[in-house]
């Protein structure tokens, strides 16, 4: 289905996502999927969207990225009261564990839909986020790798050869680098503020890392370089079979998490070149994981924005 013609677009989420709490003052808390819900009821978007309830991932769909023992030890760090801290940033409460299931099941049931045509592409608004997640480490507000869960789905379970995940965040997508990192499957495109949290990506990345550090206060006229430049030829190149949006949309300028300078407009722009892209090599077929955005008006219009694009409203 190319993009244009009949396109439907999922809209993945899930309650549990809305009960996962760190804690007062956290600034990944669960008015995030409340914002973006918001904003895209009031622009109309909404309407247009097909609405699925993201189901629980399996123990084989997280074991195709973390190993076992890892999952295990997530599934017995949950507590039943009260709040336990993985890391100085992450924590669970009695809800996480649905939450990060849920948060990687929308991620197989996106692909699913996307691969098997029920849907042309696929927006998951899903916490907690998880592009910091390493194969058997949590790290920054992230638990299991949501995209990486998504991309060795679609290559284990539907054959796909070449899949590539779209990294525009403006903390580096770490974990995402780590599990891939060498992984002829798979290419990685991102921005990301540096010198910055969690402070990688800079140094000699594998062949199918495409990193482009931006430092602080640069915005669109960077961004869009960086895209222009460095992403767009690299895709062509690769030809991917199925794109993957590590969403994160705290590069904002509104965003005072980080010193990057992005606008609205960004969004819109960085998935309409990356959706040529899809429409080119992939049937137009992609699938966006909400990652990062704190400012809660900033982060709910620039999903606006992005959705739009992936559900041909323009």
């Amino acid at each position: 289905m190319i993009h244009g013609l009949m396109t439907t677009t999922a809209y993945i989420t899930h309650p549990d996502c809305l009960r996962h709490n760190m804690g007062e003052g956290h600034p990944e808390q669960p008015a995030r999927l409340s914002a973006i819900e918001d904003q895209l009821i009031a622009s109309g978007v909404e309407s247009h969207l097909q609405r699925y309830a993201a189901p629980l991932a399996t123990d084989e769909q997280l074991a195709r990225v973390h190993p076992m023992e890892y999952v295990r030890a997530i599934r017995e760090a949950a507590p039943e009261s009260g709040t336990v801290h993985l890391d100085p940033d992450t924590a669970m409460n009695p809800h996480s564990l649905n939450a990060a299931l849920r948060a990687a099941g929308a991620a197989v049931l996106a692909v699913d839909l996307v691969l098997q045509k029920k849907i042309s592409s696929a927006f998951c608004a899903v916490r907690p986020p998880g592009h910091h997640a390493c194969r058997a480490r949590p790290m920054g507000f992230c638990i299991f790798n949501n995209v990486a869960v998504a991309a060795r789905h679609a290559v284990h379970a539907h054959g796909l050869e070449r899949v590539a995940i779209i990294d525009f965040d403006v903390h580096h997508g770490n974990g995402t680098e780590e599990i891939f990192e060498g992984d002829p499957h798979v290419m990685m495109a991102s921005t990301f503020q540096h010198p910055f949290y969690p402070y990688s990506g800079t140094e000699s990345p594998a062949s199918n890392m495409v990193n482009v550090p931006l430092p602080a206060g640069a915005g669109s006229k960077h961004f869009h370089e960086a895209v222009e430049k460095r992403w767009l030829p690299a895709l062509d190149e690769f030809g991917p079979q199925l794109v993957i949006f590590s969403a994160g949309f705290d590069a904002h300028i509104e965003d005072e998490m980080a010193m990057l300078q992005l606008k609205d407009a960004d969004y819109r722009w960085v998935t309409e070149q990356v959706q040529a892209i899809a429409d080119r090599h992939a049937q137009g077929r992609v699938v966006s994981m909400l990652e990062g955005g704190y400012a809660l008006s900033a982060l709910g219009r620039s999903v606006v924005q992005h959705v739009r694009v992936l559900a041909g409203l323009n």
